[in-house]
């Protein structure tokens, strides 16, 4: 190891602290990933309603998106491995509460909590990456995480399939008790203490504003499909009115944080070209992600007939080019710089896309997909570690709390706009071909079943994604039918579905990919091979003042 690194780290060893701060990412994107296998067994254990269901998957990504900016800021103020383990042991404790609630309500209350260890946790990585690597050395440490990372991305559900369908839905998350408890010691053994920069004090009003803005921003993304992005049950507010809300309060979070002397997120953030692109190139990739794996999760397990295990195990090649092509995309980035790193991984990730769209069909295999995850998990690779290091580059020690606060909010808010734009165009194009199919296969049945036929779909269809849930694409049979003729109607509503699905599927995909197309241009943006090396934060005891920031370097390559 670099004798510099070593001493930038306090005396530890900095790749060990990096394996830390990797698990406890590890265990915030596992949570994400795996909680979804287990709604139905859920749903049956709890007794729950779909919309408590909706609740514990929603409650924790909408507070996870609220307080990042926050929590990023309370870093600069009491340390950021104060905050990592503050967070890491939120997580855990709501983990274990999570598999010990009775009821629906319990749940969600738990998973709430979760969210806010989520939230304390996740900035503080990027920080501490910043201050135990130099700068040439960042590229190659955070793809290490984004390794580490996509294991629990991709390897989520077919961990997911495991435990539910071997020890039970709870075992989702007592799995995170003993690796909350070893990380917590691991923390405090391996990762240093230290303060970046000078003391801060914490802007309330900024704090109320930006967590209200983002929750009623995420909150609309969440929550809009769902109400059809018109009026919430029981209320005479409109999903659009949530949206603009939060917007509104985040422009007011914006005027207010230029009269304040030292604003939660500093508005120099923004004056950084290279920071800005890298914001929304981050963001991108979660608007990808997300939008992609809701597509093919039902995909795979509603129209191929995958089970939950067999649709986790056909992603593997995505999350092991991901895995092997993080580190390498990272120690490419420290060489030349960025910006044609992350050009080639968003072309990549769009040709992954497009290329998954135009092998599927209704009687795919696993290997069909072998070919397209891999290009798009390459893609993902040179997007993930190089758009964190990109972003950090010229961002001063003081502010590394803020920016990667702010850098990780736009990730999530990308990706709540991901998962609504791909849903949303997902369902519009699934409505009119479940229309147009049932009309073409109601030719086959007798005359006085065809109009209840087509009715069927259009009723089902408008309740969303929802139809691609079920066997039958939420279509009925009719009672009184013969038994022929039933299974003729099962076969024809099943027939329906899938080839209608599969017409929605590529228009849906193509929308990130052309997203990526629109993200490699801006990679022009980036400078080239300048960089600008901080000098890494020297850790400083708890009860000390940190010294004054020190100069950056600037070099050529």
């Amino acid at each position: 190891m670099n004798a510099s690194t070593r001493t930038n780290a306090g005396g530890r060893n900095p790749w060990l602290a990096l394996v830390v701060l990797g698990l406890g990412f590890f265990m915030i994107l596992l949570d994400g990933a795996i909680v979804n296998v287990a709604v139905p067994t859920m749903v049956a254990s709890l007794h729950a309603t779909l919309d408590q269901i909706l609740w514990v998957l929603n409650a924790y990504l909408l507070v996870f998106a609220a307080l990042l900016i926050t929590a990023g800021r309370i870093g600069d103020i009491v340390g950021p491995r104060t905050m990592f383990m503050a967070g890491l042991a939120i997580f855990t404790l709501a983990s274990v509460l999570c598999g010990l609630s009775q009821d629906a309500n319990q749940l969600i209350a738990a998973r709430v909590l979760q969210g806010v260890g989520a939230a304390t946790m996740s900035p503080q990585v990027l920080v501490i990456v910043a201050a135990i690597f130099p700068a040439d050395r960042r590229g190659a440490a955070l793809g290490v995480v984004a390794s580490i990372t996509a294991l629990a991305v991709v390897g989520g559900p077919t961990l997911g399939g495991l435990l539910v369908t071997h020890v039970g839905w709870r075992w989702i998350f007592y799995i995170n008790f003993p690796v909350g408890v070893v990380g917590l010691v691991a923390s405090f053994v391996l990762v240093p203490d230290f303060r970046p920069g000078r003391r801060h004090r914490l802007d309330l009003v900024g704090v109320v504003l930006a967590s209200l803005g983002l929750a009623g921003i995420a909150y609309g993304l969440i929550e809009g499909q769902r109400y059809d992005w018109s009026t919430i049950d029981g209320t005479l507010v409109t999903i659009p009115e949530v949206i603009g809300g939060g917007v509104l309060l985040l422009v007011a979070f914006s005027l207010w944080q230029r009269t304040r002397q030292e604003p939660l997120v500093p508005l120099s953030l923004f004056a950084n070209r290279g920071y800005v692109v890298a914001t929304w190139l981050g963001a991108l990739s979660y608007f990808g992600t997300l939008g992609f794996g809701l597509v093919f999760t039902i995909y795979f397990q509603s129209v191929l007939g995958m089970s939950a295990l067999s649709a986790g195990l056909t992603t593997l090649p995505f999350a092991f080019s991901l895995a092997v092509g993080a580190p390498i995309a990272g120690r490419v980035t420290d060489r030349i710089g960025g910006r044609y790193v992350l050009m080639l991984g968003s072309l990549l990730y769009g040709i992954g896309l497009v290329s998954f769209a135009l092998v599927s069909s209704t009687t795919a295999t696993w290997p069909t997909f072998a070919l397209p995850f891999i290009v798009a998990g390459v893609g993902m690779a040179f997007l993930t570690a190089p758009s964190m290091t990109v972003a950090l580059r010229d961002i001063k020690p003081a502010m590394t709390g803020a920016a990667s606060g702010l850098f990780n909010t736009g990730r999530q808010v990308g990706g709540a706009i991901g998962a609504a734009v791909v849903g949303a165009v997902l369902q519009n194009r699934l409505v009119s071909a479940m229309h147009d199919n049932a009309v073409a296969d109601s030719g086959l049945l007798p005359a006085g079943l065809r109009a209840n036929f087509i009715n069927s779909f259009a009723s089902a269809a408008h309740s969303g994604l929802e139809v691609g849930r079920g066997q039958s694409g939420g279509a009925q049979i009719p009672g009184g039918v013969s038994p022929a003729l039933a299974q003729q109607l099962q076969g024809l509503i099943h027939d329906v579905f899938v080839n209608s699905f599969l017409t929605a599927l590529r228009p849906a995909l193509f929308v990130p990919a052309f997203a990526f197309a629109i993200g490699a241009l801006t990679c022009l943006l980036i400078a080239g091979r300048h960089s600008v090396v901080s000098a890494p934060v020297a850790t400083h005891p708890t009860t000390e003042p940190a010294p004054p920031e020190r100069a950056s370097v600037e070099k050529r390559a």
